[in-house]
């Protein structure tokens, strides 16, 4: 590709993504944009792993965030950063956040009230096989792309249909971006993510992770702040635990992270278990449409 208006990064956890960002704020005239649905909130920032970027810490802990509030700030800051003659660079650890960033996505609406928890019930009494059956004649589209045991999508596949609309009409991973667009994976072997994950999940807890989530817990949450990672498993475990039971989430989240990003189109894999001025030289190289730069990719 010659000539994107956009650099993106996505990549698992621990991968380097901010560290190579920045390494490419060094090189050339970009901004930072954040695609992580943990960072947009104040208060967190050792446990959401905070580094300077649009985005970072515009909500309190007790309000909501959407994907459709996300996107539009996302697109606003974009158009503003190229508006300026700099390069926006989307720097993302969530999947959703990172492609609503990129595309203009028919986000579907959020459950009207008390939707979600009356299918849920739904779900609960009827059990999966009833309530997946259900789903197949309200919208046989999305139940032949939903195990009846995933309660969540099963659930909300049903709060879609009741509304005339299909999880299964989602154009998530559709190929087309707002502005030209490199996709940048970061791939790192596993023996060394567990190592890099180890030591992240130590530095949190030596830099007093613990006493931010105590004093996060103290005030109201909203349902969205409630979901950050680490919440629950950090306020009331002693340091060696809690750098145990950090390090388990952050495993399971890249885990995820990397079924997402073998999903994205176009994405160009990269090795990040080198220098991270290395992989930023080689983003520079692709960005100036200069020789392909072999993926490695790793195991």
């Amino acid at each position: 590709m010659t000539d994107p208006r956009v650099i993106a990064i996505f990549g698992p956890t621990a991968s380097g993504k901010s560290a190579i960002a920045a390494a490419l704020a060094e090189r050339l005239p970009v901004e930072l944009v954040s695609a992580d649905s943990a960072q947009v909130y104040r208060g967190l920032p050792i446990l959401t792993n905070q580094s300077p970027a649009h985005l970072v810490g515009i909500r309190g802990l007790h309000e909501e965030m959407s994907v459709a509030e996300y996107q539009a700030l996302a697109h606003a800051a974009i158009d503003a950063i190229a508006g300026r003659g700099a390069i926006p660079v989307v720097v993302g650890g969530t999947g959703l956040y990172f492609r609503a960033a990129l595309s203009s996505l028919a986000v579907p609406p959020a459950p009207a009230p008390g939707a979600r928890e009356r299918w849920q019930a739904c779900y609960d009494l009827l059990g999966p096989e009833q309530t997946y059956a259900l789903l197949a004649q309200r919208d046989p589209a999305a139940a032949a792309v939903v195990h009846p045991n995933d309660r969540r999508r099963v659930v909300r596949a049903l709060e879609l249909a009741e509304v005339g609309l299909s999880l299964r009409g989602d154009a998530l991973w559709r190929a087309d971006t707002r502005l030209p667009t490199l996709i940048v994976g970061l791939e790192v072997p596993p023996e060394v993510l567990e190592r890099r994950l180890e030591a992240r999940a130590r530095a949190m807890v030596e830099a007093g992770v613990a006493d931010e989530v105590r004093a996060a817990l103290a005030q109201p949450l909203s349902t969205t702040a409630r979901k950050v990672m680490g919440l629950a498993e950090v306020a009331e475990l002693l340091p060696e635990q809690a750098i145990a039971a950090i390090a388990i989430r952050h495993r399971q989240l890249a885990a995820y992270q990397r079924k997402w990003m073998r999903r994205i189109p176009g994405l160009v894999a990269l090795r990040a278990d080198r220098p991270f001025d290395e992989v930023a030289d080689a983003i520079l190289a692709l960005a100036r449409g200069g020789q392909r730069v072999p993926a490695g990719r790793a195991g």
